[in-house]
Order: C-alpha cells, then sequence, then structure tokens
C-alpha cells in the first residue's frame, strides 16, 4: 500500500495534471519509439508510431507533448562566466508598438460602424457565414448586404 501511494505521488504530484490514460498512450508511444528506432537504425516518425498503436496521430503528439516537464522562462539556455542568458531572452514577441496601435485604430473604428454593420460585418467574418447566408437572416437582399459590407469596411479603412 505505501509503494501504491509512493508511485500515485509521483505521477500525480506535477505542476500540470495529465490524465493517466494521456500518460499510458505516451508510455507506449516511447517504447513503440525505442523499438522503430532499433529496427531500423533512425528516429520513426509520429504518422509510423500513430499506425503501431492504431492510434490518431492527434493522440501521439498531445500524449507525447504533455509528459514533457514545463521549464520556467528563468531557466538559463547558455552562461559563460558573464551574462547568462535565460529562455525568456529566447521567445519572440511579434507585437511591436505599431501593432498595439494599429489594434487601437482598429477597435476606434469599428465602435463608429452602425449596429446593423456591426452585426453583417460579425455574420461575415466572425461567423464565416455567406452573404446570401446574412441576406436570409437578417431579410435583405444579398446586394444589399453587399453595399452595406463595403460601406463597412471602407469607413474602416479610412
Amino acid at each position: 500500500m505505501i509503494i501504491g501511494e509512493i508511485r500515485r505521488y509521483l505521477r500525480d504530484n506535477n505542476s500540470i495534471r495529465v490524465s493517466r490514460s494521456i500518460k499510458d498512450t505516451a508510455y507506449k508511444a516511447m517504447q513503440v519509439k525505442e523499438k522503430l528506432t532499433a529496427k531500423t537504425g533512425k528516429e520513426p516518425q509520429v504518422q509510423e508510431i500513430a499506425n503501431e498503436l492504431k492510434l490518431p496521430v492527434e493522440d501521439i503528439v498531445i500524449a507525447l507533448e504533455s509528459v514533457v516537464s514545463p521549464i520556467s522562462l528563468y531557466d538559463p539556455v547558455y552562461s559563460d562566466g558573464g551574462d547568462t542568458i535565460y529562455v525568456l531572452d529566447q521567445v519572440g514577441d511579434k507585437n511591436d508598438d505599431n501593432n498595439w496601435l494599429s489594434e487601437i485604430a482598429f477597435k476606434e473604428a469599428i465602435k463608429n460602424l452602425s449596429d446593423r454593420e456591426k452585426h453583417i460585418l460579425s455574420l461575415r467574418f466572425m461567423q464565416g457565414k455567406t452573404q446570401m447566408e446574412v441576406s436570409e437572416e437578417i431579410g435583405i437582399s444579398q446586394a444589399q448586404v453587399s453595399r452595406l459590407e463595403k460601406g463597412a469596411l471602407q469607413k474602416i479603412r479610412e
């Protein structure tokens, strides 16, 4: 019983809780990976592991990713006695001043649209509906939807 409790503690006491079935799939995938590596002399593709286990590729990827221990952004990556490079230094940020200014300008432009224009743009671009589907939902012609959409987009651009 004590050994079982120790195993449970070691299995479940992680910073991220992963279900036992996913851990089991990851364990099986790692065993198959080792077997195929020994057999072929090269690292197998995920598709090959999935075929061997008769599971979808997505399940294998999720299982293998779930057993990787998370690291801190402040873990050192490189140190030569001087400046230490941390994981945080290696993570890129695509947002710069122009991106957030553009986002604010876009939000302000959306505020200036009428409720009808906002609704049409939402249906078209957020829900992915066609102009015909929007026209049927709102009760106007497809040509009117097209004109209103074009006008709203022009307002946003201006």
